[in-house]
């Protein structure tokens, strides 16, 4: 993997990222205690470039502010136990990058890190509001965004013309009539159904909202069980009809082997899938690269886009014995020096939470990569229409919404069935 310089940054046009007057309105005195380790967990890589860049920055930190740091790198659905487990227990890393608004779960765990994201915000044109939704409790920052794995529609686009399709649907009717298309020829759509918190989540949570269903309303009553749910339901119901058999066992890992294998032609997902192939030493997947593209999610019947993105927040736990060192790293992480590189070599694969990393050379660059450039500016957070909280959180980490599409779908029970028991158990969360 490439290392990436300063020079390297301002030669693919990362300098244009800041502006003058930004440099002068944000200041930052680093301070870490003098001896300080710190132990940082995150996500298992599906992006090579992702995980290289992350490691090659963690040294630089280390050896800038001579403190020792072990990452360890967890599966995706292993990250959200874990981090539970170290904020009731009070011992383990000291960072975790967790996701969704897990830092709700424990906001009274984790240490405030309002300061550095007012400076993050100030420097880099502030944070997209679906990142301040995230990250505040009231107007305290008790989590960090880092970014977000990005979900678009990753399809093959010799697969959609044979189809008798010239482009992508922009709707979820001719999305439905396009999945239908594909089955016949023997190159099928497929979504997860499984507890993966990435591609099952935020495909859930987007039809849902396409069709005008929501978890709770503005005062946080649980109104899932609706028209509008239901209208979703009996939409994913015909859906599925389409998928190839086991979508209901898969988890974040499983699109992408199945697309990559041949086993599917479309799906929703991060760049990874494109990222894999191009890179792959097999000239079968480089043919295979060349026909990939992606696509933004297509509008329901409401009209509206409504994303969700597998968003990914950096928490300091108040166990550490260095917070100061913790929230430095972090804040480092961000920087222009450490966070271009890291985007350029993943091809954009998390998505940033700062305006001003709209103009990461990476989005110019890798054509490929456009339906990811502006994600954060169209995601609604998962607890709309309600105030991400405790309930929220626990909601979506224990896959309602998820569950509910699954049984729905498979036919293990009715759409209206399958929206009562997702609205009895949300109810356990929300108490209003």
């Amino acid at each position: 993997m490439a290392q990436f310089n300063r020079r390297d940054i301002l030669l693919a046009g990362g300098a244009a990222v800041l502006s003058t007057d930004a440099l002068s309105q944000a200041t930052w005195t680093p301070q870490v205690e003098k001896g300080a380790k710190l132990r940082v967990m995150r996500w298992k890589r599906f992006v090579a470039g992702d995980e290289e860049l992350w490691l090659a920055n963690t040294k630089k930190f280390a050896e800038q502010f001579k403190v020792e740091v072990r990452v360890d790198s967890e599966s995706f659905e292993d990250i959200r136990p874990k981090a539970a487990v170290a904020a009731n227990v009070g011992s383990g890393p000291d960072i975790i990058l967790g996701w969704y608004d897990d830092a709700h779960l424990y906001p009274d765990k984790l240490v405030s890190l309002t300061d550095v994201a007012e400076y993050l915000g100030r420097k880099y044109g502030g944070w997209y509001p679906v990142c301040r939704d995230y990250g505040m409790r009231g107007k305290d920052w008790i989590g960090l965004p880092i970014g977000a794995n990005g979900g678009a529609m990753v399809y093959r686009k010799s697969h959609m013309k044979a189809a008798g399709f010239d482009s992508f649907p922009a709707t979820t009717a001719d999305y439905l009539k396009f999945a239908q298309a594909m089955h016949a020829k023997g190159t099928p759509v497929g979504h997860a159904l499984g507890h993966a918190s990435g591609d099952a989540t935020t495909w859930c949570y987007w039809i849902v909202w396409g069709f005008g269903g929501q978890m709770v309303d503005g005062k946080g009553n649980v109104v899932i069980n609706s028209p509008e749910t239901i209208a979703a339901l009996e939409y994913v119901k015909q859906l599925y009809a389409t998928f190839p058999p086991g979508t209901l066992s898969w988890l974040d890992p499983s699109n992408n082997k199945a697309f990559l294998d041949g086993q599917i032609s479309c799906t929703n997902n991060a760049i990874s899938v494109y990222y894999v192939a191009k890179n792959s030493p097999d000239e079968k997947l480089k043919l295979m690269a060349d026909d990939i593209d992606h696509a933004n999610w297509p509008l329901g019947p409401t009209g509206k886009g409504s994303e969700l993105h597998q968003i990914t927040q950096g928490m300091v736990f108040k166990y550490s014995k260095y917070p100061k060192a913790a929230k430095e790293y972090l804040r480092f992480m961000m920087e222009q020096e450490q966070y271009v590189p890291w985007q350029t070599a993943s091809l954009g694969y998390v998505m940033q939470p700062l305006k001003a990393y709209e103009n990461s050379p990476i989005w110019t660059q890798e054509p490929k990569a456009a339906a990811f450039r502006h994600g954060l500016s169209r995601m609604r957070h998962h607890g709309y229409a309600g105030q991400l909280g405790y309930a929220s959180a626990g909601a979506i980490a224990d896959f309602i919404v998820v569950d509910m599409v699954a049984e729905a779908a498979s036919g293990s029970k009715t759409p209206k069935e399958a929206a009562e028991r997702a609205a009895a158990r949300a109810a356990r969360y929300y108490k209003v």
